[in-house]
């Protein structure tokens, strides 16, 4: 599909040269240019999967050029793709007999009939992994063992259910990607579940699902995400949660290899065992990403907002969220990866005058995570996974350390 796909280009390009030289002697106008920029869209869309886009597009530039023959080849081949055989075959007539189509293209042509117009198979992707780890403070347990109120002026020695607790787990997981239209929405679903060895209670899992689509108006790219899902905590259903996103990527010049786009979403999150928690948290993030040869890298700095009811300890809070992220090939089949995370909340208010708990809650969350990959072959790798995450508040009893480990085996079939 992919050769195919850049065949067809190369032949579409071949042809319009050919058209553009048809009356050398006409020097480009308004009209030459809209053309173009009509057809430079219309390639956009192929290429982003939109083909329902891309063959309007073709459509709309066939009626004002007919002597376009760069997409009269690219509006047959995607009608093929489409199964709309009969169709196809008369666009495919029109390039062979109107215009003088090269060798190239003439093979293209032939081997596309000979292959047929299927309708069109929506393509997926399934990845499954299973994973064993070691967890140094599953229960996020407080990192002193003395807890200060009122000031400090009372010491309270805590349980040993308050302090950090470490245990081995199993974990696993399934992610689904699926196309449900012709015209690039995608469909996906993610499972993920982690049973500790002992501490059965802080076992978790959980289902999400959604719909991505993509725009485009004009030069601005967007894609639109609506998603939901469920967490349990336990073996009680735990939290729900539903989201929306929009990713805006701006008409910029930017340099090779480089991409900037800005996201902005809401989150409802509804916690089925907590009262007063439940809150919409909107987010507004930019991201830089880069990538060559066996390296990418993406760096994304956003601002949070997130309201609560007014019973919530703290009330409403801002914050902000930096992400930094590196990925490279390493040596032969392994590659690494090494991301930073770090997360700012600020409460409103006081968080629980009444329960002797005076401060405006002012948190900071990094997370430092490195992994290691091995492909075996096509289908199958394996992965190490190290993290460590440091909370650092102004209340001490919500202040923790953690480190994880993790070896994975991960199979896309």
């Amino acid at each position: 599909m992919m050769r195919r796909a850049i065949a067809a280009l190369l032949a579409s390009l071949a042809l319009g040269s050919a058209h553009a030289a048809d009356d050398p002697a006409d020097a480009p106008d308004a009209s030459q240019a809209e053309q173009q920029a009509l057809y430079q869209q219309a390639l956009q869309a192929l290429s982003e999967g939109r083909r329902t886009d891309a063959s309007q597009l073709l459509r709309r530039l066939i009626g004002e050029e007919p002597r376009h023959a760069g997409a009269w080849l690219d509006l047959a081949l995607i009608q093929c793709s489409l199964g709309n055989g009969d169709e196809a075959e008369r666009l495919f007539a029109t390039v062979e007999t109107r215009f003088a189509p090269s060798r190239d293209i003439l093979e293209l042509i032939a081997q596309t009939r000979e292959d047929g117009c299927h309708p069109w198979t929506p393509s997926s992707n399934l990845t499954i992994s299973f994973g064993r780890g070691h967890d140094r403070n599953v229960n996020q347990g407080v990192s002193s063992s003395t807890l200060h109120l009122d000031n400090g002026a009372i010491d309270l020695a805590l349980l040993d259910d308050f302090l950090p607790k470490r245990d081995s787990y199993l974990t696993g997981s399934l992610d689904y990607l699926r196309d449900v239209t012709p015209n690039g929405t995608i469909g996906f679903a993610q499972l993920q579940w982690r049973r500790n060895d002992h501490l059965r209670a802080w076992d978790t899992s959980s289902v999400f699902g959604g719909v991505e689509s993509p725009y485009r108006f004009g030069r601005w790219a967007m894609r639109l995400t609506g998603a939901g899902g469920m967490v349990s905590l336990g073996g009680h259903l735990y939290q729900r949660q539903l989201q929306g996103q929009v990713r805006v990527v701006p008409p910029l010049s930017l340099p090779n290899n480089m991409l900037f786009d800005v996201m902005t979403g809401v989150t409802f999150n509804n916690y089925l065992r907590l009262d007063n928690f439940d809150s919409r948290t909107f987010e507004l993030r930019p991201e830089w990403s880069y990538r060559t040869g066996d390296m990418a890298a993406s760096a994304s700095l956003g601002l949070l907002a997130d309201h609560g009811n007014a019973q919530r300890p703290g009330g409403n809070r801002h914050g902000q969220f930096l992400n930094v992220l590196v990925r490279r090939s390493l040596w032969g089949d392994t590659g690494g990866e090494l991301a930073y995370t770090r997360q700012t909340w600020r409460s409103a208010r006081p968080y629980a005058p009444e329960l002797l708990v005076p401060q405006i809650r002012d948190q900071a969350t990094e997370v430092v995570r490195g992994t290691l990959s091995y492909r075996i072959d096509k289908q199958h790798s394996v992965q190490l996974e190290a993290r460590a995450v440091r909370n650092r508040e102004n209340i001490e009893i919500f202040q923790y350390n953690n480190r994880q480990l993790q070896l994975s085996w991960v199979w896309q079939p």
